[in-house]
């Protein structure tokens, strides 16, 4: 080997700089030219001091435990790694880290403004908490450690304190509460110096949902900080918040992270008043495992309209979360106002009434985002940083003043993921088709996973356990995905139910007699605390993501499998006053939400009919047992694997034998000897075939029926939320790919393309999210449905894991091709390395070229049957297209 390891990495967040807790795991890729696995040898140094080097295990080179004494706060730490054995390998570029404050060093005091009055929820404005201090000459660093409850800005003499937006994040505050680091080495002057934190309600007590109610963490916001400094002769310097900091309200007069921000630049802060200090409760402090939530980038505006006289339309080409920077205010007290939203009515302006909320036999709730900004006539820019929209169009109001449209930006702003996956084929509305699911998802990870950036931003768990197997194949979501995993564990009920969305302002599990609690523990939403660990052990061999979710996994298994035992759905009490022997096993007496979001039936006017709105009750009691007992055959199965993972051989048995016997009960309630369900839904055989519920003796006859819904569909899906995502790889796997590719393909409503052909730039909440009438309807930007382009890397591109293989040590490539699709290519960041694969046809035969990292091994399987298996390097060989 010549090559040395590269991309090193802990398992922890941080800004400008990673930041770790007292031991955190290192990973690292191996070297380029290794074959086989080997050894590692790791030095580091802690403030420049040497520790005794390490030598890892034979393939060591994941999730290395911390293999010193524990890092204690503040340490700024070097560490690198070379591969032994045969020639060994030169040494890695050094990786540098921090720890961060830890929980038990920190002494500053929570300290929190003074009211003066409360205007509400949403309507509430920032405070400034701020102190002086002097510094002396000849300082060699200074670390900003700060959090709040609530979102803070934290400035230094007048210089941003780091790059995150929307710190300290969306956490279950009872439980959990991150901080932040931040260098501040160059903002410290000789003398005096002037520490800010600008704090607003944010997730902890502003606006939550449709329906925007009070976020329930608490009802006083507050901050911590502690400012370190470390001077040249090696003399230490502390500022904390104390009862000695000042509060006074900011110019920001309003700040709400669904509503908007309103910023009055002619207001100035004046001396202020003392703080409250001590008046919060907080959970210990932690270090994150995500990255954070930053600027990704900046969009000008396609096109500005002018409407009317004062009113102008901004349109920024893509729909986005983020918000907008105004760099031209107008002369001193012109106020502007910016609305923002994802689509435009016939007559050109803004409309938002797709968004709107209403409850059976209630008004809609109007939705609304809006800032406004005052000018003080000196040249301010306005870029609202405590609030964050999802838009593609704003509408721009400004009475008596002109108006610059080359002064509006785009700020795109979500979490900072690293993208690991690529696609490219050579049908360019399957190309546009990956870039507005990737977009969709990219608006929707703003610190945790979201159903929507505008109408809720709430993180329900059923979205996120449909799309995560895709994300993993998009970009590096493990520590995105821990750091919500901890919110799901945060916010389990006592019973060992999943909360719908997490993190939960509305604390369902302190709220038991809400009717909102009455559907909660919903199959295919809170599976999402098996699924989701599982998908990440698999895509990145992380173990730990298993154990530390193992108790949270049980609890919610074995509420699932009391509920099936105890309860019974209505239809089923009527048929046999006494249970039947296998309906112990089947999940149908609780409530689901079900498949969601299927395709909509139409009145004879066209109009689509919503069995949830029009009929609510009759929607609440539909038995939906096949949707329940498929899942909790899947999450009781998968328990059993990730039981074998860690070791605990007793419980995996326990669990095969009970999924066992309920899959056997799944197939006497709802599968009939020729292989038809009785519910006969496209959905109904996808999950049946996809989970491995059907025999394979039946499994064709489910297979060719499935095909028989979607010919007798006009070929259209007719799938909802759940099953949408595997429709077309179990097409494709069952001999009918010429059907997924109809599908795939397909023009008309309901069809992706059909969303593509409309405008669409993210994947809409609704197959037909704009009629054809150009009426919006629900969110456009709902990325679950965008899982249909995991099949454009598996089957198109032909890239999968083998079965059985962690964290991509063995792979397959069995391009599926089609006539429509002359070549694809891709490439897949592994934790092995760079996978690349690229296809192309040439008349009859099909050419594949793969690059295999080191210490993998690729099976490479022909249209024409054939197959060939493939070890580090690049791999080409050409075949006939047909068997």
């Amino acid at each position: 080997m010549r090559n040395a390891p590269y991309d090193l990495v802990i398992d922890s967040g941080g800004d400008t700089f990673p930041v770790s807790g007292s031991a955190p795991r290192l990973s690292w890729k191996p070297s380029p030219d290794a074959v086989d696995p080997v050894a590692y040898e790791v030095e580091c140094t802690i403030d420049g001091a040497a520790l005794p080097a390490v030598t890892t295990a034979v393939g060591g080179h994941r999730f290395l435990p911390w293999p010193w004494a524990a890092l204690p706060s503040g340490r700024r730490v070097a560490w690198r790694v070379r591969a032994l054995g045969g020639d060994g390998s030169p040494w890695s570029a050094w990786h540098t880290f921090e720890s961060g404050l830890l929980a038990a060093d920190w002494e500053a005091r929570w300290i929190s403004p003074v009211e003066s009055g409360d205007p509400g929820y949403g309507r509430r404005p920032a405070h400034i908490l701020s102190t002086r201090f002097e510094a002396r000459a000849g300082v060699r660093s200074a670390r900003l450690y700060a959090t709040a409850l609530g979102v803070y800005e934290a400035y230094l003499n007048g210089e941003r304190a780091g790059t995150a937006e929307l710190s300290p994040g969306s956490t279950s505050y009872d439980r959990t509460l991150y901080a932040q680091a931040s260098d501040v080495t160059a903002a410290v002057a000789t003398g005096g110096n002037r520490i800010e934190i600008v704090l607003s309600d944010g997730w902890y007590r502003g606006q939550v949902g449709a329906f925007r109610l009070p976020a329930g963490w608490g009802t006083v916001t507050g901050a911590r900080a502690e400012l370190h400094i470390v001077y040249e002769d090696g003399a230490r310097q502390v500022v904390r918040t104390d009862g000695t900091w000042t509060s006074a309200e900011s110019a920001i007069i309003r700040a709400d992270l669904m509503d908007g921000q309103t910023t009055d630049f002619r207001l100035r802060p004046g001396a202020g008043g003392p703080v409250l200090v001590d008046r919060v409760e907080a959970p210990a402090i932690d270090w994150s495992p995500a990255p954070p939530v930053r600027v990704i980038e900046s969009r000008p505006a396609q096109s500005v309209a002018r409407l009317e006289d004062g009113v102008w339309i901004a349109d920024f080409g893509q729909n986005a979360s983020g918000r907008i920077s105004l760099g031209d205010l107008g002369p001193a007290g012109t106020r502007t106002v910016v609305d923002y939203g994802e689509h435009l009515g016939p007559d050109g302006d803004l409309t938002t009434a797709h968004l709107d909320s209403a409850r059976p036999g209630q008004d809609p709730l109007p939705f609304v985002q809006r800032d406004e900004a005052v000018s003080a006539g000196g040249g301010e820019t306005f870029e609202p940083r405590h609030t964050v929209h999802g838009f593609q169009y704003t509408r721009i109001h400004r009475d008596g003043a002109p108006f610059d449209p080359a002064s509006v930006v785009m700020r795109v702003v979500h979490s900072d993921l690293r993208r690991t996956g690529t696609f490219a084929c050579g049908h360019q509305d399957l190309g546009r088709l990956h870039e507005i699911a990737e977009w969709s998802f990219r608006g929707n990870a703003v610190d945790v996973p979201t159903d929507c950036p505008t109408r809720e931003r709430l993180a329900w768990t059923g979205d996120y356990q449909v799309f995560a197997p895709t994300a993993t194949r998009l970009y590096d979501v493990l520590g995105f995905s821990r750091k919500w995993l901890r919110a799901v564990r945060d916010d389990q009920l006592p019973d060992g139910r999943i909360a719908n969305f997490s993190p939960d302002g509305r604390r369902i599990k302190h709220h038991l007699d809400d009717q909102f609690a009455m559907m909660t523990g919903s199959a295919g939403w809170g599976d999402a605390v098996v699924a989701v660990p599982w998908e990440l052990y698999e895509s990145y061999g992380d173990r730990e993501v298993l154990a530390e979710n193992w108790e949270a996994m049980v609890r919610w298994v074995e509420w699932a499998l009391t509920t099936a035992r105890t309860t019974r759905h209505p239809t089923r009490v009527e048929r046999s006053a006494e249970p039947l022997p296998h309906e112990r096993y089947l999940w149908d007496g609780s409530f689901h939400w079900g498949e969601w979001t299927e395709p909509k039936e139409k009145a004879a006017d066209g109009t689509p009919i919503d069995p949830v709105k029009d009929n609510p009750v009759a929607w609440f009691m539909a038995d939906k047992g096949e949707i329940g007992t498929a899942f909790l055959y899947r999450s009781t199965a998968t328990l059993a694997r990730v039981a074998r993972v860690l070791d605990r051989t007793e419980d995996a048995d326990h669990y095969t034998g009970i999924a066992e016997r309920v899959r056997d009960a799944w197939r006497t309630e709802f599968l009939s000897p020729d292989g038809r369900t009785t519910g006969d839904s496209q959905a109904g055989y996808v999950r049946a075939l996809f989970l491995g519920l059907v025999p394979d003796e039946l499994r064709e006859a489910a297979a060719t029926r499935l095909v028989e819904l979607v010919r007798a569909a006009g070929t259209h899906l007719t799938t909802g939320f759940l099953a949408t995502g595997d429709l077309l790889p179990v097409l494709a796997d069952h001999g009918h790919a010429d059907a997924a590719y109809e599908l795939l393909l397909q023009r008309t409503a309901p069809s992706w393309l059909y969303m593509l052909d409309h405008g669409a730039t993210t994947i809409w909440e609704e197959w037909e999210g704009v009629d054809a009438s150009g009426t919006a309807h629900e969110s456009l930007n709902h990325y679950s449905k965008g899982a249909v382009v995991r099949f454009l890397h598996t089957h198109v591109l032909g890239l999968r894991q083998t079965p059985g293989s962690i964290a991509w040590e063995s792979f397959e490539v069995a391009p599926v091709p089609h006539p429509s699709v002359p070549w694809a290519r891709g490439t897949h960041e592994s934790p092995q390395g760079t996978i690349a694969v690229e296809w192309r046809t040439d008349g009859d035969e099909l050419t594949v070229t793969v690059d295999v990292p080191p210490a993998t091994t690729a099976h490479v399987v022909f249209p024409d049957g054939t197959a060939e298996t493939a070890g580090p390097g690049t791999f080409t060989a050409t075949r006939p297209i047909g068997k």
